[in-house]
């Protein structure tokens, strides 16, 4: 049994809910009320996509979650099927199909068995109508829908207009299939996505989609203003009229982008706190493997306090952006934002003002971005809180006593908390800092205690530890504005500052980039997870990784992605980097449809040739010969790292290239289709800064933030360094991919630009360039800062065993 978490109580405390409840103007009660605590949630939209999820596929995915709970007590309320599971955009299914039993050959019992061994309940996906043209077919609809709810415990309907809207004469079968279905699930959750239901019809839904928008980033949510991650669109999102809690916010997406995807949970399951939160879809196990104790804890924090979450006020402007205070009388949980460049300071008064009552000591914790005890303070005190540039905060406040494992003298985070193991603590500090570290609260349960595998059990008995924190101490703010980038001229070397950006990009899949962004796991269950994503069938299909050139698999292919209309740029370059200097006789270029490349040579003509470089400085043409492959005749001797074919369309299985008999290896090779060449950018204005970086903190990147209207594509960034160049790898919103599930990527304006710091950047002088074309404002407000993913904060393991015995 996991700390505080008791399943049964808090099922049986919803029935009861449920029972006193008035229900709405027509006597329906909806399967929850604005009271009703929150259900942790994860729906698997985008692990899919309209093709649906399979038996297999699913029952991996609830082994993660299922080692989420046995490692870190993460209890997840409803796993939910998304798209094609049943039902499908455009199309009604049944469940016993030839269709169904194709992904799901026992049904549903083994998913549900194994969801119900973990307490997780299942629900899905699908359109409001499927009631057919006949009585029967109707009564066939509504029995398989019911059936649902009374055979597998169903929690929630997600009811999508995708799949088309409900007929108006068909409501009455609706009403009854959702009568039916509340008979057997009384709680039954039923989401509103963007369907236009009658006043009686939208009685019997739960929720309506937040401002009908989706949360996919850089897909569906995007920044709008420059900030230091990918999240910040989505962090700045506001809240419901009046806090009301019957909304769906679409959750929070981990499958693009995942930095800061914390701030992200924070807001939605502390903040907005909806009737599902917290609610996660995609593929959380594309986070790295440290991430995933931050992920249950958030979890964890949020089940033990859901129950007096529900109640929420508004914070004073003061607070900031759309702050709120949740809690009772007693416990206040406080979340504040920082939209700005600049850390932000609040002054948080507690006393009623937060919501507190009087009381002689308020203690005031923090939980997020790390978690630290402020202090103990007399009421109505004003306590600073600082919260870091585009970041969340999580605050308690409370005068009762803090169940919650605590250490003073330092920040830290809480990596495991369960009464079954050890508990396992991350002390945090400054690097080259010294701490005196002690344990906050009662210890009389623990019988020994480590730092780094050292003994401190004296640290059970109330006695500090000094701690110190590997590193050298930062002479400098690990985050600060570095220069503003000035108008210049055409620099000559404009070319090599953008061939150096787009090939050190890439055009991939952005769940891709976040598993790059992740690194290899140690996790089976979380390896398990990645691979079941990676290897379903539509994965390979759509062409989405530059890997499937490399692969030796003449099966899979790279292609500029068309689902969704053109998506490259003025025609896209095909660019591969070698890696390394290479000296080829012959590179093969083989594609599947050899047509395809006789109609691109057609097309092209005279101009059907490649370029190949060493330097990203000089480019050399050579000729390009087409029958069922493309052949580059490379000139004996030549040796180049990098290749360009401009507006190179047909869809490539393989590239190889050969010294004489041997082929060459292909482990480093990269390439992208997407970009433009560079003769077609029309690069016409400049910017820039030359800046001297003494120091730089661990996992320091630097922030290109262009303000401003730049157009689509419209603004490029490039360093030039005393010994070469250093293009931008990562941008906000994302450069533009060949997409999993989405193809669209128009962003006119507020472009950030990101480069890691690398040891050429440190020392010495280097010069920052933006290009920009004819569609950039001349009142461009381009700013160059330097910061980090998270507080570049070192640490120390704190492991603490408890006096019953436990397992490791």
């Amino acid at each position: 049994m996991n700390r505080g978490i008791t399943s049964p109580i808090i099922g049986v405390c919803l029935l009861l809910s449920i029972t006193a409840s008035p229900g709405n103007e027509f006597g329906i009660y909806p399967g929850a009320d604005e009271k009703t605590p929150s259900r942790a949630q994860y729906f698997s939209w985008i692990n899919n996509t309209n093709e649906g999820s399979t038996e297999e596929h699913t029952l991996i995915n609830l082994g993660f979650f299922q080692w989420m709970q046995e490692e870190y007590g993460m209890n997840l309320d409803i796993y939910a099927f998304d798209a094609g599971v049943i039902d499908g955009p455009g199309f009604y299914g049944k469940v016993g199909s030839e269709a169904f039993l194709k992904q799901f050959p026992n049904g549903f019992d083994p998913i549900y068995e194994k969801a119900k061994a973990m307490d997780t309940r299942l629900g899905h996906w699908g359109g409001p109508d499927g009631f057919g043209d006949t009585p029967q077919e109707a009564q066939e609809r509504i029995e398989m829908m019911a059936g649902l709810c009374r055979d597998y415990d169903w929690a929630l309907f997600k009811l999508d207009s995708v799949c088309g809207e409900l007929r108006k004469e068909k409501e009455p079968y609706f009403i009854k299939m959702m009568e039916e279905s509340r008979k057997h699930s009384p709680d039954l959750i039923a989401l509103n996505h963007r369907l236009p239901l009658s006043p009686e019809g939208e009685a019997h839904m739960t929720t309506s989609l937040l401002g009908g928008r989706e949360t996919y980033i850089d897909v569906h949510m995007r920044n709008t203003t420059t900030g230091t991650h990918h999240r910040v669109g989505a962090i700045s999102r506001g809240l419901t009229p009046g806090l009301t809690r019957l909304s769906e916010d679409h959750g929070v997406c981990i499958s693009s982008c995942p930095d800061f995807w914390d701030d992200d949970l924070i807001l939605q399951a502390f903040n907005r706190c909806l009737i599902l939160a917290p609610e996660i879809y995609g593929n959380p196990w594309f986070l790295r493997d440290d991430e995933f104790p931050k992920l249950a804890r958030i979890y964890n924090l949020h089940r033990r306090y859901r129950d007096i979450l529900v109640n929420g006020m508004t914070l004073p402007a003061s607070y900031g952006p759309d702050a709120v205070s949740r809690g009772d009388g007693t416990t206040r949980f406080l979340t504040l934002r920082n939209l700005t460049w600049e850390p932000v300071t609040y002054s948080v008064k507690l006393d009623a003002e937060i919501g507190l009552q009087p009381a002689k000591k308020i203690e005031l914790r923090q939980f997020h971005p790390t978690e630290k005890v402020i202090g103990s303070y007399p009421l109505s005190a004003s306590v600073e809180i600082v919260v870091p540039p585009f970041q969340a905060c999580l605050l308690m406040a409370s005068s009762e006593d803090c169940p919650e494992i605590a250490v003073k003298g330092c920040d830290y985070e809480v990596i495991r908390d369960t009464t079954d193991k050890p508990i396992k603590i991350n002390l945090l500090g400054m690097p080259g800092t010294t701490a005196n570290v002690s344990l906050h609260g009662n210890s009389t349960d623990f019988s020994s205690a480590t730092i780094e595998a050292a003994p401190v059990d004296h640290l059970l008995r109330g006695e500090d530890v000094e701690v110190t924190f590997p590193g050298a101490a930062l002479k400098h703010p690990y985050h600060r504005k570095l220069a503003n980038l000035q108008p210049i001229g055409m620099p000559s070397d404009a070319e090599v500052l953008y061939e150096t950006t787009v090939f050190s990009a890439d055009n991939n899949a952005l769940e891709l980039r976040a598993i790059e962004r992740s690194g290899e796991t140690t996790i089976p269950a979380v390896k398990s997870a990645r691979d079941a994503f990676f290897n379903q069938p539509l994965f390979t299909e759509r062409g989405v990784s530059d890997r499937f050139m490399f692969d030796g698999d003449a099966t899979t292919t790279f292609f500029p992605s068309n689902r969704y209309g053109d998506i490259s740029q003025h025609g896209g370059a095909l660019r591969v980097d070698f890696g390394e200097a290479i000296s080829p006789d012959k590179i093969e270029i083989f594609v599947p449809d050899s047509a395809s490349l006789q109609t691109w040579i057609k097309e092209k003509g005279d101009s059907a040739s490649a370029e190949i470089s060493h330097d990203l400085k000089s480019w050399e043409k050579v000729t390009l010969t087409c029958g069922d492959t493309a052949i580059l005749n490379v000139p004996a001797g030549t040796e180049f790292r990098y290749l360009r074919i401009p507006a190179f369309s047909p869809e490539v299985s393989e590239i190889n290239a050969s010294k004489g008999e041997e082929l060459i290896g292909r482990d480093r090779w990269r390439a992208s289709n997407l970009f433009a060449p560079y003769a077609k950018m029309g690069f016409e204005k400049a910017w820039s800064a030359s800046v001297k970086l003494e120091e730089a903190a661990t996992g320091s990147y630097l922030c290109v933030a262009i303000n401003g209207a730049h157009g689509n594509e419209g603004a490029y960034v490039g360093i030039r360094t005393q010994s070469g160049h250093i293009g931008a790898p990562d941008r906000a919103p994302s450069y533009a991919a060949n997409q999993w599930e989405f193809g669209k990527f128009i962003t006119p304006e507020n472009y950030t630009y990101f480069i890691p710091v690398s040891e050429e950047l440190l020392g010495e002088v280097f010069e920052v360039f933006i290009l920009g074309t004819k569609t950039c404002s001349p009142d461009l407000k381009p700013e160059l800062w330097i910061t980090t993913g998270k507080l570049p904060l070192a640490g120390k393991e704190l492991i603490i065993r408890r006096a019953t015995p436990t397992s490791d």
